[in-house]
């Protein structure tokens, strides 16, 4: 099997970042830049996270960046030029009890969510997408901490967890953008 084919990530981290300029391409590069990844050439990729693969911060990851490389990515962004809207990008993980089963990798973006509505609902699609392959009861009209109560009790996903960057719009129109992502790593 070749290197990028069989390509596993054994690690990954979350970062985020937000970024203003008066291009939308400007401030998408400010906001990659926020997050400390501006300098890798960004593979997205679905929302699979690997069997047995390891959360690290953010500074352990970036330690084994190199600039210019090709780096797989799950990356949720979001942009306005409208001056004081509020917009949201947010990376949410569902992880196994099981680390030989693979999780889930969500990205949600939105406009006038909170960073904790935002960050939760991320964590939800997360674990909803976990919880179908897990087999384990999916009802979409619970509330979400019902929804993580059956989870809890039926043990087979350990945690969620989220990155989410908010913003609003910049006062004088100039495009803001938001940026979540995780970054694997081997």
């Amino acid at each position: 099997m070749n290197e990028i084919n069989g390509f596993v990530p054994r690690r990954i981290f979350l970062t985020k970042g937000k970024g203003v300029a008066t291009t939308k391409l400007v401030s998408f590069e400010m906001a990659l830049r926020d997050a400390g990844i501006a300098h890798l050439n960004l593979v997205r990729v679905s929302s699979i996270f690997p069997p047995r693969c390891k959360i690290i911060k953010p500074v352990v990851g970036m330690e084994d960046l190199r600039a210019g490389a090709i780096q797989f990515v799950v990356l949720s962004e979001n942009a306005t030029n409208e001056p004081g809207r509020q917009i949201a990008a947010s990376i949410g993980l569902a992880i196994p009890e099981d680390r030989n089963v693979h999780g889930y990798i969500s990205e949600h973006h939105s406009y006038g969510e909170t960073e904790k509505k935002a960050g939760d609902f991320a964590e939800d699609l997360a674990a909803q997408m976990l919880a179908t392959t897990l087999g384990l009861e999916f009802d979409p009209d619970k509330s979400w901490d019902e929804r993580k109560e059956i989870w809890k009790i039926s043990r087979k996903i350990v945690r969620t967890i989220n990155v989410t960057e908010t913003a609003r719009g910049d006062k004088d129109g100039k495009w803001t953008t938001v940026v979540a992502c995780a970054v694997q790593l081997p």
